[in-house]
């Protein structure tokens, strides 16, 4: 599945992500990690301590990766409600759902501190963002003077990971884009 020129640990660090998005934590084996990786038996224990080391390596991996991709949406060009609605309506695999948001459903990550970490900090960080985003907004002139940031960005993110929940249960984005859309309708400035 990966390229050779992948190295082990790499293989084994991608291969856990894939799982745990598809899987959970709990229903990550081992054999499954690697199996998908393509690598030998003892290779997980030759770069991890095992598997609770490699699903954080993992989980970092997708954290990363996921403040990346907001970062690139939320730093972009446009006004601070262009930005929210960019964040809104990036693309994204709706019937999927979240990488990250998946593992708030998984018991063994909420009850590991360090598992659930990075999981806690990616939250607060788009959070945060969001809220920077909905203040410079205010000040702008944009949004409401009454709006809190934090609650915005709050709803935001419930949102989001709200939406994918009802896209899954219905296994349809349409329930998700009707959440965007009905927020976005919320925060739209008024006309001057």
């Amino acid at each position: 599945m990966y390229s050779r020129c992948m190295s082990t640990s790499e293989r084994l660090i991608e291969s856990t992500r894939e799982l745990l998005w598809e899987r959970g934590y709990v229903g990550t084996s081992p054999k499954a990690i690697l199996e998908r990786a393509g690598a030998g038996q003892g290779s997980m224990y030759h770069h991890f301590k095992g598997k609770p080391d490699l699903a954080l390596a993992a989980i970092r991996r997708t954290a990363e990766e996921m403040r990346a991709v907001a970062a690139g949406v939320l730093d972009g060009p446009g006004t601070p409600y262009e930005r929210v609605e960019a964040y809104l309506r990036r693309e994204r695999d709706v019937l999927r759902g979240c990488p990250i948001g998946r593992l708030t459903m998984d018991p063994d990550v909420i009850d590991s501190a360090e598992l659930r970490a990075p999981v806690d900090e990616t939250l607060d960080w788009i959070r945060e963002r969001i809220a920077g985003i909905v203040e410079e907004g205010k000040e702008q002139g944009q949004f409401a003077p009454s709006l809190d940031g934090e609650e915005i960005a709050a709803a935001v993110v419930a949102t989001v990971q709200g939406g994918y929940v009802l896209a899954r249960a219905s296994g349809s984005p349409a329930a998700f884009d009707a959440g965007v859309r009905g927020l976005l309708s919320l925060l739209a400035p008024r006309p001057a």
